[in-house]
């Protein structure tokens, strides 16, 4: 009885223990399926499905008429379905044919292809002759994807605007990178099925979900502007200058649209990777230098704004001017301009007179000149759209002392980017208003319709309308009657400043290394373009932004007036002096090798014609810096070397004694100094040609001095 009690007790427990066990499996199971479902459905689809990321084609980059600059070609990508090759049983053939036609290891794809995995790569954006190769050999588990290979059909042209793309299509410099977002578009995705150990799953899904292409760009730029931009940069480089680098950047004064910007050294984007990356970098927006004399463009406009000269104010240079316990020379040290007016000051570019107005600015109320500097965009991103924009050197308002003002006032002991410098000019081109200088127009979809207008954007009226024009009026006589002579455009009325500028470096100024400069504008009544012209470390003498650069901004600025089809307005006296053929100057190409000779010469408008034999000239005629008409024939007379040498002598004024005998050496010249300090007179004159050997005898004198160079 109480067996069956028990038995019977025991028989309750397992049912009731069953009962719960199984009422928790029921309670787990709704939570499952009923709270869970959805979430461990999509967890399942996760791990039953692998997608594969397939970019978008990018979007097209054109000029501000259309023309393409940035395309995206088609490019067959190839991949493998290993569970598919498996199957087959032919991996090893497989990767024998494919390896013959990709021309890569067999045994290194043959791993790659039997991996334990639904996909994988074996090579992306072949050449078109080996995708269809691979096409037609219509082998199990080998396939190909379409996707876009970015290609630029100018080569090197505008490198510097557009940037490259990496292997993923993402924009890597350039506005490539600034518009990444826009011209990438949404990637498409390759869906493939399989289990959990990588194994084919019969009948397994596998979808192709094509790519959304990105907008396109319209740029500011002129194709044809940034060609004759190109074309002197590459004439430049090629030059006897033959300089570190070079930046020209042309803008419209009335939008702040850059119509072309170009760097040398330059590179291919089709092939980046081939260059140093160093080459990459942006120099017009991502470099600082010492603008030199083309800063006094902004020392005379705050000067003029601010009441504090008049254009026929008086002012005497004897050469130099004292600044506290410092004495500041002009550039034409020890010759002095002496009695001139402002304007006169302007076109002599003299640094005294610069240096006068730039305390008298700071004394009528302290950081007074920095208010305009930084309002002209300096010490500041402009926001250009490319990356890697600096934002230039100031010293801190509270650590400027009276020299700095004073340098400051010539362009010295600040640094600026180009992009920053030409987008002040251009405020006092049009007026006085400081645009946002800019490279897209618009960017449209793949229909043509415009997505987003890229209108002007002005920042500030930094001065008036009336100071603006004032000083254009002073700047177009800096082109016609003062340094900028070399910029003079016949029939069109240009207006700039020259800039010669020592580059600093640790411990001071370099000696022998300088940034010659031009910036300007055309007409001068009517701004139609701004053009700057930065030349780094031209070599040879004269090194001066007058004599090296203003004839390169009067090429571009001449050949970019007329392809835009602005009128040429002749007054009388010009047109009797284009009646007549161009003037230039010759070069010294004494003790050159022919070949380079013959080039240089070419790069100054000259012909040359060879006497004698051999491969160095030993003298030439016309005579270095002798002034000719363009196209003249200058004869080379050429040997071995050993004949009877001719030199120019240099100008060593300024130089110390070290530096005059280094240069003197370089040249077989022999010196003679008198007296000790800083050369101020030397004879023979600086230019002078006379047999190599000559003693040149220079004169010496101390003074303490601020380095200041030429205009």
């Amino acid at each position: 009885m109480n067996t069956s009690i028990t038995i019977r007790k025991r028989i309750v427990i397992i049912f009731f223990l069953l009962a719960c066990v199984l009422f928790s499996l029921m309670i787990r199971l709704a939570w499952i399926q009923f709270v869970r479902g959805e979430e461990l459905q999509e967890k399942a689809l996760e791990m039953r499905l692998r997608e594969v990321t397939v970019e978008a084609k990018r979007g097209i980059i054109y000029d501000r008429k259309g023309r393409k600059l940035a395309v995206s070609a088609s490019a067959d990508s190839i991949y493998a379905v290993p569970p598919e090759i498996k199957r087959s049983g032919r991996e090893k053939e497989i990767a024998r044919q494919v390896a013959a036609v990709l021309e890569i290891s067999p045994e290194e794809l043959e791993k790659k292809i039997t991996a334990n995995r639904a996909f994988v790569w074996i090579k992306r954006k072949v050449e078109a002759e080996k995708a269809r190769k691979i096409k037609e050999l219509d082998l199990p588990g080998i396939e190909t994807v379409e996707e876009s290979r970015r290609y630029y059909p100018k080569g090197t042209l505008a490198a510097h605007i557009l940037g490259f793309v990496g292997i993923d299509n993402q924009g890597l410099e350039g506005l490539e990178f600034t518009y990444d977002k826009v011209l990438r578009g949404k990637p498409g995705r390759i869906v493939v099925e399989y289990d959990a150990a990588g194994r084919e799953i019969p009948q397994a899904m596998r979808r192709y979900i094509p790519p959304e292409n990105g907008y396109n760009l319209v740029l500011t730029i002129d194709e044809t502007i940034q060609y004759i931009v190109e074309r002197e940069l590459d004439r430049i480089m090629n030059s006897e200058t033959n300089p570190a680098s070079a930046t020209i950047i042309v803008m419209d004064p009335r939008s702040g649209e850059i119509l072309a910007l170009g760097s040398r050294p330059v590179y291919d984007p089709n092939k980046y990777g081939e260059y140093p990356q160093s080459v990459w970098r942006n120099i017009a927006v991502s470099n600082t230098y010492e603008p030199g004399s083309t800063f006094k463009v902004i020392t005379a406009a705050t000067a003029l704004e601010e009441g504090l000269v008049s254009p026929e104010e008086r002012f005497y240079d004897p050469g130099y001017i004292k600044v506290g316990k410092e004495i500041i020379k002009c550039w034409r040290y020890p010759r002095a301009h002496g009695n001139q007016t402002f304007v006169e000051g302007v076109q002599n570019s003299c640094n005294p007179v610069f240096v006068t107005i730039g305390l008298r600015i700071e004394d009528k109320q302290s950081g007074l000149f920095y208010d305009y500097i930084k309002a002209f965009g300096f010490g500041q991103e402009t926001g250009v759209d490319l990356p890697g924009e600096a934002k230039g050197i100031m010293i801190p308002l509270e650590k400027l002392k009276r020299i700095n003002i004073a340098t400051i006032a010539m362009g010295q002991s600040i640094s600026v980017t180009p992009i920053q410098l030409i987008s002040a000019v251009a405020a006092i081109a049009n007026g006085g208003i400081l645009y946002r200088p800019h490279l897209v127009r618009q960017i449209t979809d793949q229909d043509g319709n415009i997505v987003k207008q890229f209108e002007p954007e002005p920042i500030r009226q930094v001065i008036s309308r009336e100071t603006a024009r004032e000083l254009a009026s002073i700047l177009e006589r800096v082109v016609s009657h003062g340094t900028g002579r070399n910029a003079y455009i016949p029939g069109y009325r240009a207006a700039g400043k020259t800039g010669t500028a020592q580059k600093a470096g640790p411990g001071g100024y370099q000696q022998g290394k300088y940034v010659a400069s031009f910036v300007g504008f055309a007409p001068a009544d009517d701004p139609q373009l701004v053009v700057l012209v930065v030349i780094d470390e031209p070599k040879g003498y004269p090194y001066y932004g007058g004599t090296v650069a203003a004839p390169v901004f009067k090429r571009v600025m001449e050949d970019s007036l007329r392809y835009l089809g602005v009128p040429v307005r002749y007054d009388p006296n010009e047109r009797e002096k284009i009646s007549q053929p161009a003037m230039v100057e010759v070069p010294s190409v004494i003790r050159l090798p022919l070949d380079k000779a013959q080039k240089a010469l070419r790069a100054a408008g000259l012909k040359a014609v060879v006497e004698g034999n051999g491969s160095l000239v030993i003298d030439q005629t016309p005579k270095p810096l002798a002034k000719v008409a363009e196209g003249t024939t200058v004869i080379l007379y050429v040997g071995s070397g050993k004949e009877k040498e001719e030199t120019v002598v240099p100008d060593v004024t300024g130089k110390r004694l070290r530096e005059a005998a280094q240069l003197m050496e370089a040249l077989n010249l022999r010196i003679n100094p008198l007296g000790y300090g800083e050369a101020v007179e030397q004879d023979p004159r600086p230019g002078a040609v006379v047999p190599r050997g000559t003693t040149v005898k220079v004169i010496f004198r101390e003074i303490e001095t601020e380095k200041v160079l030429g205009p």
